[in-house]
């Protein structure tokens, strides 16, 4: 049975999000995955391109992960919705 994917046959709901959350904190790739090393999570850059050009899937300890590294909540990471405005 072939895996899950979006609407439009991403592998990811997150790719975009991810590339302006990660740039909104000023952080590169390599930056980015530094620090969830440094929270340890083990992913690298290659990770993080993988997941940003929808060649990878997303596991859910990884979404959990990325929000606590960028302070964001799901909803932000997967949709783009910003919950501070409420």
């Amino acid at each position: 049975m072939p895996k899950p994917r979006s609407k439009t046959g991403e592998k990811n709901l997150i790719s975009k999000n991810l590339v302006a959350l990660r740039k909104r904190n000023h952080f590169s790739q390599r930056l980015l995955a530094y620090h969830l090393q440094l929270n340890g999570y083990d992913m690298d850059k290659n990770v993080i391109t993988r997941i940003e050009t929808n060649k990878r899937y997303v596991t859910d300890i990884e979404l959990k992960a990325l929000c606590e590294v960028l302070n964001v909540t799901y909803d932000e990471l997967i949709d783009g919705k910003n919950n501070s405005s409420f």
